[in-house]
Order: structure tokens, then sequence, then C-alpha cells
């Protein structure tokens, strides 16, 4: 809690679902300081408008803010600490791991604000451990996300993140099953686990265990958790306990976001990718084989450097042949200190293009899995009075309150734009 009569910090999240966890953990770590009035804008850099955007944000929050110090913290803080030191409005510059220290925290008080070194970012590959620790999860009443991992072993050459996360680091087996009977115990009916790369958990444990191994555990020893949900993963890494928990685990949920990036084994290659096109068509067939009712979604980047039309045509087909339904599409844009940015470069409005032609795909691929759903049962979790989520992580609507965080079952009784209707 806040001292009585000091003015809170201000918390501004960019990016990623794991800079919101740590974002939490950041509140709590300023409660246990008892840090002035204070502006903390934590960063994403996954591409140069990310960066725009959070120079944007500061600059706004500045003039809402005046009086208070701006700590700009996250990836872009990370790999450009000189860019936001040279802002006038920025007080100071913390790093990835430096913002998860307590000590960072303390000398952000008031009374020391001003004695401490402007910028605090370290060599973040230097790093050993991550810090999932700190808080037991968050999220809505319904659902809570664990983080278990973090940074990046991998060099994709359009991707800047390893330098702003370290290299993977893992939350032991132990901690996160601990963490997540607290919350099964708290009456959480959903768990997402989170990571940078989430299919490399468990290489830097003793024994290097696997994801598939950790998630068999949580199912074991949380019995009392309905449902386990998987964020973001590399198919090439999914190892075979992760197989198998697909196939026989009903409460892991039948919904994989992919990281795919591309359906030309020539850009793969070239964005040093590890795996090529009929490897991500055959995970998904060997995922659908094993769990029917599985859904995927998928990263997809339109417009890599050196991409013909034939190449991305070759991912546009990808959208059929692993039965994508969620899409997430990224136009190309060069992010200065990667390979790919020394790249010849497709031209921008061949991008654009590209891009809404793979989003236009996508929302009929999802349009078609609505329709699919009309008179089928499903258990939706209550986000809201009137909307929650199916198995698959489809939108549910309905005409009358439902329990906020509570499992439903209903029949889907059509479909309202992107919406499916309930009964």
């Amino acid at each position: 809690m806040t001292a009585p009569g000091r003015i809170a910090p201000v918390f501004a999240t960019l990016g990623c679902r794991l800079n919101a966890y740590e974002t939490e953990a950041m509140k709590t770590l300023a409660a246990q300081a008892g840090v002035g009035p204070l502006v903390v804008v934590n960063t994403c850099a996954v591409t140069a408008e990310a960066v725009r955007k959070a120079r944007q944000e500061i600059r706004r929050l500045h003039r809402v803010h005046p009086d208070a110090a701006i700590v700009v913290t996250g990836c872009a803080a990370q790999t450009e600490p000189e860019t936001f030191a040279a802002m006038p409005e920025v007080a100071r510059v913390i790093g990835n791991h430096e913002k998860m220290q307590p000590q960072t925290w303390a000398a952000l008080t008031p009374d020391l604000i001003g004695q401490t070194e402007r910028v605090q970012v370290d060599d973040i590959m230097s790093v050993r451990e991550t810090a999932g620790h700190l808080i037991d999860g968050f999220g809505t009443r319904a659902r809570a996300y664990v983080q278990v991992q973090n940074g990046c072993d991998h060099r994709c050459t359009f991707c800047i993140i390893p330098y702003g996360r370290g290299n993977s680091r893992s939350v032991p087996a132990g901690v996160v099953v601990e963490q997540i009977k607290r919350l099964a115990g708290q009456g959480y009916n959903e768990v997402v686990l989170t990571g940078v790369d989430l299919t490399s958990w468990g290489a830097d444990l003793p024994g290097a265990p696997r994801l598939g191994d950790l998630v068999r555990r949580i199912l074991k020893l949380v019995p009392g958790l309905p449902r386990l949900r998987i964020s973001s993963i590399d198919s090439i890494e999914a190892d075979p306990a992760l197989m198998e928990a697909i196939a026989s685990e009903p409460r892991l949920m039948p919904h994989l976001h992919l990281s795919l990036q591309a359906g030309d084994d020539l850009i793969l290659k070239r964005m040093k990718r590890r795996h090529l096109r009929e490897d991500a068509v055959r995970f998904c067939h060997d995922a659908r084989r094993l769990r029917p009712d599985m859904v995927f979604g998928a990263d997809i980047i339109a417009g890599f450097p050196t991409e013909s039309e034939a190449m991305f045509l070759n991912s546009l087909k990808l959208v059929q042949e692993c039965g994508l339904t969620w899409l997430h599409v990224f136009p190309y844009s060069p992010r200065k200190g990667t390979p790919a940015a020394r790249m010849p470069q497709v031209p921008g409005p061949a991008v654009r293009d590209r891009a809404a032609r793979l989003r236009a795909a996508g929302l009929a691929a999802a349009a078609a899995h609505l329709d699919a759903q009309v008179g089928r049962r499903h258990k939706v979790l209550m986000e809201s009075a009137r909307m929650g989520r199916t198995e698959q992580f489809a939108e549910v609507v309905f005409a009358a309150d439902q329990p906020v965080g509570g499992v439903v079952d209903t029949v889907i009784a059509g479909v309202e734009g992107a919406q499916l209707l309930g009964r």
C-alpha cells in the first residue's frame, strides 16, 4: 500500500503480456519501497514503431503528470538506453534485470532519487535467473497469467528481443506448481503459462526437463485447476510429453498460438528460423489428429526482406494448409541492430498490401471457425458478466448476466460479428 499522503506511482505498459506481468511485479516492489510520485513506462522494443510509440507515450505522460519523475524501463530501455536518456522528460532509465530488484526501487524514494545514477542498465546476457517468483500471477478474476520463462537463446534475424531480455532462463517447476496451487485455491479457473520462448523452458534446469514435463506435472499436482492454457510456442520444439498432454489431458486447452513467421523455406532460412514449411504443416496435422478440436493461432510477418510475391503466397497458403484460425499479422519494418535491417527491403506499398491480404485470410478463417460452432456445446470461462471465451479462445456473449470467473456450459446459438452468441 502507498503511505498516507503519498501519491501512488503511475504505470504505463507497452507491448507483450510478459511486460504486463512484470508491471504488476514492479507495482509491488514500488509499494514496498515507498517511492514518491513517479511515472513508470515499461517499454517494448519489438519494432522501430514500438520505440517511437514509447517516446510518444513518455511525452504525453509528462504533459499529464508534469511534477512526477519519469522512469523508463523494459526492452526498449534495455536495448536503447541512450535514446531515452537523451529525452529531457526522463529522470531514470532502468534495465530489464534492474527493474525486478528491490534495491532499484529503494533508490527511487524521494530522498534518494537525486543521488543515484540516471542510467542503470547492465549486461542482460549475464543474467542467469528470472523473476517469476515475484507475484503469483495477474489477470482478470477469471484468468491468471504465470511467467515460467524469460529470455531467448535464438537469434532470428528480424528480432531484437534477446538483447532486451537476455538468454533463456526458467522458473523451477516446483515454484511454478506452488504458484498455481495458490491461484487455484484463490478460485482462478484458468491459468496461462507465459514466457518469451516458452518451449525452451527447462533447458537451463537440472536434468533439462521440457515444457511437456511441466504441463503434466501441473495437471497432476494441481487437480483443482479446471483449465491450463499455453501461450505462444515454437512448434519445432514441441516435445513428446507435450504432444502426449495434448492428446490425453482435457484440462489443457485446445488452443495453441504458433510462432511461424513465414511459410516459405528460403525466407525461413533468411529469418534464421529452426523449422521448414513442412515442419509447421506436419505439426498442425499431428496436433489436430491427437486433439480434433484443436485451434491454432499464428504470428506471420508480411514483406520480410527479399520476399517475392511467390514467397509471400507460400505464407498465405499456410493459413489453409495449417488450418490457422487466429492470425497475428506483422508488416515487416526494419529494426536497427538486426541482420534483417541490412537485407534488401521490400517496398512499403507491397508490404502493406501483403499484410492486408494475410489479415483478410485470417478474418475469413476466423469467421469459418465461428460459423462451425453454432449448435455446439462449449464450456465458457466468463471474463465479465456477459462475455467469456471458449476452450479455443473464441469470444461468447450472453444476453443475461453470468457469474464472472465461472465456467458456463452453453450451446452456441449464433454468430454476431466476431463473437459467438451463448444461450
